[in-house]
């Protein structure tokens, strides 16, 4: 009976996880590969030719390790996990980031290394630093500053700053985003490239840049024979190797910083400054386009803005247009009615000037009125003097009318006590006076027997006949002058009438007519009238 051994197939591949800054990648590698392999498949595939700062690293019981290019993979002490993870990194780095790197790539990837040390505190860097380190990683990260599109708040889940600087200040999120914003805003028109370059330039000058800290001993020995010797000791052989290995790649890149490029690296260098300056006049073309795009768009903004205000105004024109007709309706509608008003204001205005013509004629002959009047009145003055001296005079005749009655009624009397005395009885009145006669017999004349008196019965009836005569005379030329003198202070008083119809300004429309005989001015008609009146009285006595 035969037994078969069944031997265990080997796998020809296994797997492998690389981890980038920015990227992760999944590769199938057979078994025979070394790590040069592995590593130019990585670099291939990210198009990444500075190959001479980078490695790959892994993790060994809590030891990092690079994995060695010219060993296999599976050989040397990686981790047994499928897949085996492996991180792209830097493992050198440049003195003069400018000047060294030179792929686009190349500086990326530094960028996104150094921005996580200095966020993991590996790299030390002030406050100050930190926030200036961090508006370039957001001008890289967002492009030029827009008011009107980073809105506060909008580097709310970036990590852009230390724990420890975050601890250090007492201040909010929204009072550090305010203070990257202000740096940032001052960054615009920086591409992404140049931004991180900038990054790098200011971080390559921190104290920790490019620096890895072991827990050793050491002991370093010079070539020279007379020179001290610096010994180092680590309690673990594969930390000795790895600094081994840092020291030897940093020595070669020091010594290939020092010789001519390689035709390699000049074409690099030609194709990357030709890069650059496809880029910038990319950047340039885009910026040109971008402005022009900007333009078009406030353009057509205010293209917008302009038909938006034409709508506005022809709406509101449409709007006055309705208003104006209703406007103009009311107009007509106002037009008629003034027409209609300006119609009975023509014929009020034609009643007016009647009106007028009649108060001128009116007017006019009020004046001849009143020139009538004051030449009645000064006829009246004359007449009133007249009356005044006619009664002046008849009042002297009355006076002495009376004083002549008087007398001729004492003479009457005398002469019927003379009478008296001499139709008594003549005897006693011989016999006593027959020797001596008294004094006033010897003014009688007696013959025959009868008297002879100084007057006689008619001529006293004479005289009395011509003073009740002149009496009767005198009183019907008083009460004719009362007359007058009542007439005359009636056209007074219409007088008075019509000079206050004439102050009011009340056209007289009756006709006065006044007595030849019946007017005087105002100013001496009372004391005429008072006078006449006076007079008048006393003749009344009379």
């Amino acid at each position: 009976m035969s037994i078969m051994v069944l031997k265990k197939k080997q796998p020809k591949t296994f797997k492998v996880k690389v981890i980038t800054m920015d990227a992760e990648m999944e590769f199938s590698c057979e078994v025979k590969w070394k790590g040069k392999d592995l590593f130019d498949l990585v670099c291939r595939t990210i198009g990444l030719r500075e190959t001479w700062f980078f490695g790959l690293r892994y993790v060994v019981k809590d030891t990092s390790a690079w994995l060695k290019m010219e060993k296999r993979v599976l050989d040397q002490e990686v981790p047994k996990e499928d897949p085996i993870t492996f991180h792209f990194l830097a493992k050198f780095y440049p003195e003069k980031v400018e000047e060294e790197l030179v792929q686009e790539i190349t500086q990326h990837l530094f960028f996104l290394q150094v921005k996580k040390q200095i966020l993991d505190e590996e790299i030390y860097c002030s406050p100050e630093a930190s926030v200036l380190l961090a508006s370039y990683a957001v001008q890289a990260k967002y492009g030029d500053y827009d008011p009107n599109f980073h809105k506060p708040g909008f580097l709310a889940q970036d990590e852009l700053l230390p724990k420890r600087v975050l601890k250090q200040y007492q201040m909010t999120a929204d009072m550090w985003e305010e203070k990257i914003t202000a740096w940032y805003a001052e960054h615009r028109g920086i591409a992404r490239d140049e931004a991180e370059m900038e990054y790098l330039k200011i971080a390559q000058d921190l104290e920790m840049y490019g620096v890895n800290y072991f827990p050793i001993t050491f002991t370093i020995k010079p070539l020279e024979k007379k020179a001290e010797v610096f010994k180092f000791y680590s309690s673990q052989l594969r930390v000795n190797k790895l600094i081994l290995q840092l020291c030897i790649g940093n020595h070669d890149l020091f010594m290939r910083r020092r010789k001519v490029d390689s035709i390699e690296v000049q074409q690099m260098k030609a194709q990357a400054r030709e890069e650059k300056a496809r880029k910038k006049m990319e950047r340039q073309r885009l910026a040109r386009e971008k402005k022009l795009r900007e333009e078009a768009e406030r353009a057509k903004e205010d293209l917008e803005r302009r038909l938006y205000q034409l709508q506005d105004e022809s709406r509101l024109a449409n709007e006055a247009l309705i208003r104006s007709e209703e406007t103009a309706d009311l107009l007509a509608e106002k037009a008629q009615i003034a027409e209609e008003e300006a119609k009975l204001l023509a014929q009020k205005a034609a009643e007016a000037e009647q009106e007028r013509q009649r108060l001128e004629v009116t007017a006019l002959k009020t004046k001849e009125e009143k020139r009538l009047m004051e030449q009645k009145m000064r006829e009246a003055e004359l007449i009133a003097v007249k009356l005044v001296e006619e009664s002046e005079r008849r009042s002297k005749e009355a006076e002495q009318l009376k004083q002549d009655l008087n007398e001729a009624r004492e003479a009457e009397r005398r002469a019927k006590h003379r009478l008296l005395e001499i139709t008594k009885p003549s005897y006693p009145v011989i016999a006593s006076y027959s020797a001596h006669p008294p004094a006033d017999v010897g003014d009688l004349n007696l013959e025959s027997g009868s008297f002879k008196f100084d007057f006689k019965d008619t001529d006293m009836k004479r005289l009395s006949m011509e003073i009740e005569r002149e009496r009767v005379e005198y009183m019907e030329k008083s009460k004719h002058l009362q007359e007058q003198l009542k007439e005359l202070k009636t056209e007074i008083e219409a007088l008075k009438l019509e000079e206050r119809h004439a102050n009011m300004g009340i056209p007289s429309t009756e006709t006065m007519e006044f007595s030849d005989n019946a007017y005087t001015p105002l100013s001496n008609l009372n004391l005429q009238s008072v006078t006449a009146k006076t007079q008048v009285a006393f003749l009344e006595e009379l």
